[in-house]
C-alpha cells in the first residue's frame, strides 16, 4: 500500500519522476486511488475495467511514480480518428469521470504528467468533474501553466445535502417531516407487509436484480428508451455488476430496499467515500406512488447514512425540488473539459470551446 511521503522527502526526490503511457490498466491505479482524497478512492482499477467492459475501448494509462511511489494514475480510451490523437477518461457518468492522485502529490506530478501526455494526445477530455475536485482542479491549473489550451462547457448545478450542519442548526429531519411519513407509510401498509432493508457489500450483485426489477415497473422505461436505468440490462447494468466484483467497491455501494408483501418497490442506491455519500440512484414501482415510497425510503436511507457518520449527501445534477424540501443546497457546478497540448491545439482553445459550448 502507498504510504504518504512527507513534503521535505518529496522534494528531494522529485528530481526521480518518472512519466509514462503503458497500454491497458495498471495495478499502479489502486495503490494511488488509496492514497487519493477519501472522495477519490472508488477510482479504483476495477471502475475503470467496468467502463471498459460496459462501454467498450481500449486504454492507456499515464502514471506518475516518485522514486517508484506511484503518485498519478490516468487512464484515458482513443476517440475520433486516430490521426486527431484525442483521448477521454473513461468511467461512469456519475458520480464523475475523474483520476486519482495522491493527496501528497506535489505541482511536479502534475508538470511531468502534462510533460508525457503532451507527447501521446493532442487533446483530453476529463468530466464531468466537479469544480472542487482536487485531483481535475490541480491539473488544469498547472496546464494553463505550461501551455496548454483549456476549453470548458458546463453542464449543470450540482446540489450537496450536509446533514451534519442541518443537524447542528437543530433536529434534522423535523419532528412535523417525521409525523407526516409515519402517516404515509401506514397508508402504504394497506398495499401489504413492508419490509425495509439496507444493502451492503455482502449483498453484491445479487441484489442488483431488485433494483433492476423496481427500474422496469418505473417511469424511467414509460417515458424513455430505458438507456440510462442504472441496474437493467439495456441501461448501466453491466458496469455496476463488473465493478462490484472489486471487494473494496462493493463495500462502498450502499442501498435502501423496501418492499412491500415481498415485492420490490422502492430503492435509493449510493457509493459511500469515506464521510460524503454520493446518491447514484433512486426509483419506485408507481402502482405506490400515491403514499410516496420513493421519498420515505430516502428519509430512512439519510438517517442511516447520519448514523454510519456520513455528513454529506452529493446528489448532483437536475430534480432539485424534491431536494430542495429536503434540505439541499446549490453545491459546485459540474462541467466537461477539454485539455489541448501546447501548439496548434491551444491556441485553437477560444474556438473549440464555443463550437463545444454550442455557440
Amino acid at each position: 500500500m502507498t504510504r504518504p511521503m512527507p513534503p521535505d522527502q518529496f522534494r528531494r526526490l522529485a528530481r526521480t519522476l518518472r512519466g509514462e503511457i503503458v497500454d491497458g490498466l495498471p495495478a499502479a491505479i489502486d495503490l494511488v486511488a488509496e492514497a487519493a482524497a477519501p472522495t477519490h478512492r472508488f477510482l479504483r482499477y476495477q471502475w475503470y475495467a467496468a467502463a471498459l467492459r460496459a462501454y467498450g475501448g481500449a486504454a492507456r494509462t499515464l502514471t506518475v511514480s516518485a522514486a517508484e511511489v506511484a503518485m498519478l494514475a490516468l487512464p484515458m480510451i482513443a476517440v475520433g480518428p486516430a490521426r486527431l490523437r484525442l483521448a477521454t477518461v473513461p468511467g461512469s457518468y456519475w458520480p464523475f469521470r475523474g483520476f486519482p492522485l495522491a493527496v501528497d502529490a506535489g505541482a511536479e506530478v502534475l508538470e511531468q504528467a502534462l510533460d508525457t501526455l503532451a507527447r501521446d494526445v493532442n487533446a483530453l477530455r476529463i468530466g464531468p468533474v466537479a469544480d472542487d475536485d482536487p485531483a481535475a482542479a490541480a491539473l488544469f491549473a498547472a496546464a494553463r501553466a505550461r501551455g496548454w489550451g483549456v476549453a470548458m462547457r458546463t453542464l449543470g448545478q450540482g446540489w450537496l445535502l450536509d446533514m451534519a450542519a442541518l443537524q447542528a442548526e437543530g433536529a434534522w429531519p423535523r419532528s412535523s417531516t417525521l409525523r407526516k411519513n409515519r402517516y404515509h407509510e401506514k397508508q402504504l401498509a394497506e398495499h401489504g407487509a413492508l419490509d425495509w432493508r439496507f444493502l451492503s457489500n455482502r449483498d453484491w450483485p445479487a441484489a442488483f436484480d431488485a433494483l433492476a426489477a423496481i427500474e422496469q415497473a418505473s417511469w424511467i422505461m414509460a417515458r424513455t428508451d430505458g438507456s440510462d436505468a442504472k441496474f437493467t440490462e439495456r441501461g448501466h447494468g453491466l458496469f455496476w455488476r463488473t465493478a462490484a466484483t472489486d471487494p473494496v467497491l462493493a463495500g462502498m455501494m450502499r442501498a435502501a430496499l423496501l418492499s412491500v408483501d415481498g415485492r420490490p418497490a422502492a430503492f435509493s442506491f449510493d457509493l459511500d467515500a469515506g464521510t460524503l455519500k454520493y446518491a447514484v440512484a433512486n426509483s419506485y414501482d408507481p402502482a405506490y406512488a400515491k403514499h410516496s415510497p420513493g421519498k420515505l425510503l430516502y428519509y430512512r436511507n439519510l438517517i442511516d447514512a447520519s448514523s454510519r457518520g456520513i455528513t454529506i449527501v452529493d446528489w448532483g445534477m437536475g430534480d432539485s425540488g424534491y431536494k430542495q424540501v429536503i434540505g439541499a443546497a446549490p453545491g459546485p457546478m459540474l462541467r466537461d473539459w477539454l485539455l489541448l497540448r501546447p501548439g496548434l491545439p491551444a491556441r485553437l482553445a477560444p474556438l473549440i470551446s464555443r463550437v463545444w459550448r454550442g455557440r
